[in-house]
């Protein structure tokens, strides 16, 4: 079952040239494309099935900076900035608001991180509140139990997942941009080493820039170029609720369960973690790349099936740019919904949150996480292919971060004073270590 999205009338005809192509429709694309526009460049956003259909509209919607690596923090909070800025600039609604997000629990390790990592932020000027036991139950009342601590983070947010991606393509058109729906790229054209043209399904653009915002077709893409990008994913499955329940918190984190309320009331929910991990060649290729981060997470993990392997988006083959690709064939990645997932998020979230007890599911769908092997994004030109800007391995942040990221993109493109340090982002550091760990406090 499809994740809920707005959809948006976009033209058919394809320009002969622009000064960057944008490949990807998610958030962290139409973001980028958004702040190109604005800065006098013509561009392009090619996407080959429909905006945000793909993990930008099956996430949770939490633009958070608490418990970001310490990599990513600068970039989550300047992201916050920024969805307050769109909102102000623009007429469309992304359904952001600064809710503050609340998370619960009784692990005293579990405290004891999160204490650590608001001692963290702090020497960055990120305000988090530790709950002491009492404030944890009292924030928490709609669980009806007590609880030993928590965290509340005052200046994080949500936006709607359904309809944000959507909002920012329209800003980008009113500015003079050009999407193209179901208008997959096959591939680009070099001349004298550097980025000429990119190819679609629909015929050239000849241009100097691209940027490759493609989620987790990105490492397959790349492949095609003759580019090594370790890049995996895993299979999601959330629900959604009608609305009508009162009295539970906008964003709320706890081990059994998570709950985000949605612009039209209803809550999404999901159990933070809970994947299944489908076999692809990809999957078997980088493999060993994502040894320590199945180490940290196999309690959360479980196999899956085929699935991902049919789906075409972790694939090794490589394609003609004169014949239909994997893309064309997957316009919109759609996969089985893990149906004992699901009634194990809603038997939890009933017995964790008794508002909820008679609340009716609105919907279920599944989404592909891609990650890289640090659990941060690469972003940056290929060293390889001057002109091509990699954006992708947002490793289930790309959601929040997206305005930032976007922006950072748009500055490497110009040339301009980047947003935050591109240092750690360079797509080139996947290359230097197979054992990639992500920072602790």
């Amino acid at each position: 079952m499809p994740a809920p999205l707005v959809r948006i009338e976009t033209v058919s005809s394809q320009p002969e040239s622009a000064d960057v192509v944008v490949i990807g429709g998610g958030i962290v694309g139409v973001f980028a494309a958004y702040y190109l526009v604005r800065r006098g460049l013509k561009v392009v956003l090619v996407e080959k099935g429909l905006i945000g259909a793909e993990q930008s509209s099956r996430n949770w919607g939490w633009c958070r900076q608490q418990n970001r690596d310490a990599r990513e923090l600068p970039i989550a909070t300047k992201s916050l900035d920024l969805w307050d800025q769109f909102a102000a600039e623009t007429d469309e609604d992304t359904g952001f608001r600064r809710c503050g997000l609340l998370y619960l629990s009784d692990n005293e390790d579990e405290l004891a991180g999160w204490a650590r990592w608001r001692d963290f932020a702090r020497t960055v000027g990120v305000t988090t509140h530790m709950l002491s036991s009492t404030e944890a139950t009292e924030r928490g009342n709609a669980t009806g139990k007590h609880w030993k601590g928590g965290v509340f983070s005052p200046s994080d947010g949500t936006a709607d997942p359904s309809k944000a991606a959507p909002a920012v393509a329209r800003a980008f058109t009113k500015a003079g941009g050009v999407v193209l729906q179901n208008c997959a790229a096959r591939g680009i054209e070099t001349s004298g080493g550097q980025l000429s043209a990119v190819v679609t399904e629909k015929g050239t653009i000849r241009t100097k820039f691209a940027v490759l915002a493609g989620g987790a077709w990105a490492s397959s893409f790349c492949n095609n170029l003759g580019v090594r990008f370790p890049q995996a994913s895993v299979r999601s499955s959330i629900l959604s609720v009608e609305p009508g329940v009162k009295g539970l918190p906008d964003a709320l984190h706890t081990a059994e369960v998570s709950g985000t309320r949605r612009s039209d009331g209803g809550y999404t929910l999901a159990i933070s973690g809970r994947a299944r991990v489908d076999v692809t060649p990809q999957q078997i290729r980088f493999g060993r790349h994502f040894l320590p981060m199945l180490a940290r997470r196999w309690r959360s993990l479980a196999p899956g099936g085929l699935e991902g392997w049919r789906s075409g988006h972790e694939t090794l083959a490589r394609w003609r740019l004169d014949e239909p690709t994997p893309m064309e064939r997957m316009r919109i990645l759609d996969p089985a919904v893990d149906e004992g997932t699901v009634f194990e998020i809603l038997r939890r979230a009933r017995h964790l949150l008794p508002g909820l007890a008679k609340a009716r599911i609105a919907s279920k769908w599944a989404g592909y996480i891609d990650s890289t092997p640090d659990g941060v994004p690469a972003i940056g030109e290929v060293p390889s292919i001057p002109g091509f800007i990699l954006a992708a391995g947002f490793s289930g942040h790309g959601f929040g971060i997206g305005p930032g990221a976007g922006h950072l993109i748009a500055d490497i493109v110009t040339g301009r004073w980047p947003l935050v340090d591109p240092a750690p982002y360079k797509p080139e550091r996947l290359a230097a270590s197979v054992w990639g760990r992500v920072a602790e406090f």
